[in-house]
């Protein structure tokens, strides 16, 4: 695994979307096959041990990674979406954003009790919306083995908030 090829594959964007923001565009991995193929074998060789049920992608750029990760790992792929997406019946979880709340969704019957559960996310921030995921796949009676992450800012301490869940991440800023 080259973790340098995959950092060095990703976009720096200073001052996105406002001043004093350097912006982690991802893009650029993705448009690199190679960068992108060992991403997902990074995870893979994290969690190939761990007897994963279900793979949560979280909306949107979670989707990304947590799909081939789950054929690679051979189990279910779940949704978890901004409210208003999913067609059928939900279970949600509202959080805090720096100016008002948001919410995230996972349809009823997506998990099931015991399922042991991987949540998947390109970038780990203030972890909000993580911890709001982890608290819907805990409704629905799944298990969280770990949260992971291709992008972890370990200077807003995302990480602690999800504690004592372990946190994997390929790239720390």
């Amino acid at each position: 695994m080259d973790i340098d090829k995959i950092k060095n594959s990703i976009r720096n964007v200073p001052d996105f979307p406002k001043p004093g923001i350097q912006f982690k565009d991802i893009t650029t991995l993705l448009q690199d096959q190679d960068a992108f193929k060992e991403t997902i074998e990074a995870f893979y060789d994290a969690f190939k041990d761990e007897k994963i049920d279900v793979i949560v992608g979280i909306e949107s750029r979670g989707f990304i990674f947590a799909a081939p990760l789950a054929l690679k790992l051979g189990c279910r792929f779940v949704l978890a979406r901004k409210p208003g997406k999913l067609p059928s019946e939900t279970v949600a979880e509202e959080y805090e954003l720096e100016y008002g709340t948001d919410a995230i969704e996972i349809h009823t019957d997506a998990i099931s009790k015991g399922d042991r559960i991987l949540i998947v996310d390109d970038l780990l921030a203030t972890g909000g919306t993580a911890k709001a995921t982890g608290s819907v796949v805990n409704k629905l009676g799944g298990e969280i083995v770990s949260y992971a992450f291709l992008i972890i800012l370990k200077f807003l301490k995302g990480d602690e908030l999800l504690k004592p869940v372990p946190v994997f991440s390929i790239i720390e800023y």
